[in-house]
């Protein structure tokens, strides 16, 4: 299994993420075949090699649709608010991408409907599933933007997000991550950075708002950079594409790549890190396999009891790893019931929202934690008097647990007359003897 982990404790951007696709492996003519018409000419997109705080680095830059036909130097383009891009002034390209223009409204080149996006798109050269992706991406973008503006997203103009160097960043990231063919893509929590941003509409928080609702459900955190360390296209592409963020899973690296952001800080490499390799199970059985969990908690003494089976129903439907109910004594001697979910934490703000929403809680907390699990698997074991599934776990290879899945012995209890507690123990006879056979 082909693994890719994005590490993101510099933040993201989209150019950081094709720089250090480019970095590791990912031939540039490649993307400027891909890119088609998008891409002008020759010299619309290209890398430069630099260095951020000491580590070398794939900066990808591309042409501003208002620049001059040759593309200028690296140097001598860092503005004040810029963080990643260097031809497109970064921080207006992260504190405000869009605004909701008028339908009859002129477009700017930069301030593009989706539908005049998809165009562009459809003159790229991408196959046609990462034409569907990228359209689905910016589809995402305006669907964000639409909310944050109370707009329809069809009618939302985006803003510098909606420019052409924008597009061929997000167009790149697709066919990038398409050609390396990863078959498990896992993030580290995202770098947000921290202070305020000055847009259109006045002074923004970090993140800005777009960025913070493309980040619903993933892990972030401020870091003690007084800047705006992901984008909303980072944002889009990261949260698009890992399945899973956390630590650096059990895998034999074999490719590492570097992607510049704009800015150098003077004690923190301003890159994006790709580590591309194979999962590994070797790597697995002997360290045992760890993931982060977050515990979401709620005491409530005041709803009705029946609610509680329809809720724990819907939070499992939702994606909890576990939900359980524990009887406690609350203020003023009150008997009450700890509601505690177990879940990963991309899925705390969504479990968050429906805990609030169907029951009488009016607060929680949650804390992430480390939690360990054997290795697991099914097999199916033939009896007398049926096949029955049988849970079985391992950890280093060794089979600790094994039993025989209740709904089958229920089954087959049913059919033949016989006690539950028969079948499972014939069930479980089964079992042993085909171990020791």
């Amino acid at each position: 299994m082909k693994v890719l982990y994005f590490d993101c404790f510099s933040g993201a951007s989209g150019d950081m993420i094709v720089g250090a696709l480019i970095d590791a492996g990912v031939p540039l003519e490649e993307i400027r075949g891909a890119l088609g018409s998008l891409s002008i000419d020759r010299e619309a997109v290209w890398t430069e090699r630099v260095t951020r705080a000491g580590i070398g680095a794939t900066k990808f830059c591309v042409r501003d649709e208002d620049a001059p036909a040759r593309p200028p130097k690296l140097e001598g383009r860092r503005r004040s608010g810029d963080t990643h891009r260097h031809v497109r002034d970064h921080a207006d390209d992260h504190e405000h991408p869009s605004h909701a223009a008028p339908s009859d409204a002129p477009s700017h080149p930069s301030h593009r409907t989706l539908a005049e996006i998809y165009k562009l798109i459809d003159g790229s050269r991408l196959s046609a599933a990462g034409t569907d992706r990228a359209k689905a991406l910016f589809a995402k973008l305006g669907e964000v933007e639409g909310t944050i503006h109370g707009t329809p997203a069809d009618k939302v103009h985006l803003h510098e997000v909606g420019s052409l160097d924008s597009i061929v960043d997000i167009v790149s990231a697709v066919f990038a991550l398409e050609y390396v063919g990863a078959d498990r893509i896992v993030s580290s929590p995202l770098n947000v950075g921290s202070g305020t941003i000055r847009s259109a509409h006045g002074l923004y928080p970090v993140p800005a708002p777009a960025t913070m609702r493309l980040l619903e459900g993933a892990p972030i955190y401020s870091g003690p950079q007084r800047a705006e360390m992901v984008t909303p296209s980072g944002a889009l592409l990261v949260t698009a594409y890992a399945t899973e963020f956390g630590a650096i899973p059990a895998m034999r690296v074999h490719t590492i790549g570097y992607g510049a952001g704009t800015r150098d800080f003077h004690d923190t490499p301003n890159v994006l890190r790709v580590l591309i390799g194979e999962g590994d199970s070797e790597v697995a059985t002997v360290a045992p396999s760890h993931s982060v969990v977050v515990v979401i908690e709620a005491e409530i003494d005041d709803m009705n009891p029946q609610i509680f089976g329809v809720v724990m129903d819907r939070l499992l439907a939702e994606g909890a790893l576990d939900v359980f109910y524990t009887p406690i004594q609350m203020k003023k001697n009150r008997p009450g019931t700890l509601m505690s979910v177990i879940a990963v934490p991309s899925a705390r703000e969504r479990l968050t929202a429906t805990i609030f929403r169907e029951t009488t809680t009016i607060g929680l907390r949650y804390r992430e934690m480390t939690r360990e699990c054997l290795d697991r698997e099914t097999l199916t074991v033939t009896t007398p008097l049926g096949p029955v599934r049988f849970k079985v776990a391992r950890r280093n290879g060794e089979i600790l647990n094994a039993s025989p899945e209740f709904d089958d012995c229920v089954r087959l209890a049913e059919q033949t007359g016989r006690s539950v507690k028969d079948v499972q123990a014939a069930a479980t006879k089964a079992w042993l003897d085909a171990q020791r056979s």
